[in-house]
């Protein structure tokens, strides 16, 4: 029988596994605390020993943090992945169905500035979709008004860009 703590990972493992896209911490907490396995503070430990041990990788945009399962933590789920409930396994492919995260076509939008090395305020924009980078762009701005301003629009206008991209290349 396996330790609270080593369920607490399982789980998240498995979340991740079942999610077909990178899931926020907000993401994991909710289903987590919702179904009061453990309290905030073991999660985030459990996450973050999963993070170190690779088997989850994290990336933080914009204030957020992804998460998405490593080769290394599905062979290890598959290895452990008994030693969770089949009640549990249903909470967890119930809640990424209810919430839209099994969906396969989501496709993320991220846009951040940040200070460039001369000191300049530089945008990378993304566009994602299924864990795979259509598009990683990094743009000079002129000033910080100018890099907010790429970054709220990024998201409308993304796919257009991607297309005229595409368009000119091809």
């Amino acid at each position: 029988m396996a330790t609270p703590f080593t369920v607490y990972k399982l789980i998240v493992l498995y979340m991740l596994q079942n999610s077909r896209e990178s899931l926020t911490n907000s993401q994991i907490s909710e289903f987590i605390l919702e179904h009061e396995y453990t309290n905030y503070f073991h999660l985030q430990q459990a996450v973050s020993e999963l993070v170190e041990s690779e088997l989850v990788e994290k990336q933080t945009i914009s204030n957020s943090s992804y998460y998405r399962l490593t080769e290394d933590g599905k062979n290890t789920l598959s290895y452990f992945e008994n030693q969770l409930s089949e009640d549990i396994k249903k909470e967890v492919r119930e809640y990424l169905k209810k919430n839209g995260c099994e969906t396969p076509t989501q496709i993320l939008m991220p846009a951040d500035y940040y200070i460039n090395t001369q000191g300049g305020y530089a945008v990378r924009c993304q566009l994602i979709e299924r864990n795979t980078s259509l598009i990683d762009l990094n743009i000079a701005a002129p000033n910080l008004e100018a890099a907010k301003a790429m970054c709220r629009r990024w998201p409308d206008k993304c796919q257009d860009i991607f297309g005229k991209i595409m368009e000119e290349l091809l």
